[in-house]
């Protein structure tokens, strides 16, 4: 019974929690499609050296990749580098160090949530993404 209180939903759990991980970037993904100029001009004002491609990998990595790790394809590989990626967005996007007031309290819990989601993804390509995914078949 010790340590057993899920061990017989394992796989649902790990469905569950691929799917409330990505939802987020899924959204965000398509909102940056949808609005693919929008999102040009926000890479150029965090001061993006390409823009357009920026925006590009933004959208592949959140909608993209976010839809592969729903499903549960490529998901070990796919969750280290989604790691990565939100470990660059956290440096690029959240650099409270740099800021004062309310812009660095925002920012540093944005940060934080980051690095949370970070900790999530290694978790995910550890254990990969159980029984209800196209890697599980």
């Amino acid at each position: 019974m010790r340590y057993n209180l899920f061990a017989r939903q394992n796989n649902e759990i790990i469905l569950i929690a691929r799917i409330l991980m990505m939802i987020l970037f899924v959204l965000a993904g398509w909102a940056k499609l949808t609005g693919f100029a929008g999102t040009v001009s926000y890479m150029a004002s965090l001061g993006a050296p390409v823009p357009q491609v920026a925006a590009a990998i933004a959208v592949l990595m959140e909608f993209f990749v976010g839809i592969a790790l729903v499903i549960g394809f490529y998901t070990r590989p796919l969750a280290a580098l989604m790691a990565l990626f939100v470990l660059g967005t956290a440096l690029i996007g959240h650099p409270f160090w740099n800021m004062e007031g309310a812009d660095r309290m925002m920012n540093q819990t944005h940060f934080f949530k980051n690095l949370a989601i970070i900790g999530g993804l290694l978790l995910l390509a550890v254990t990969g993404p159980g029984k209800y995914s196209v890697d599980g078949r």
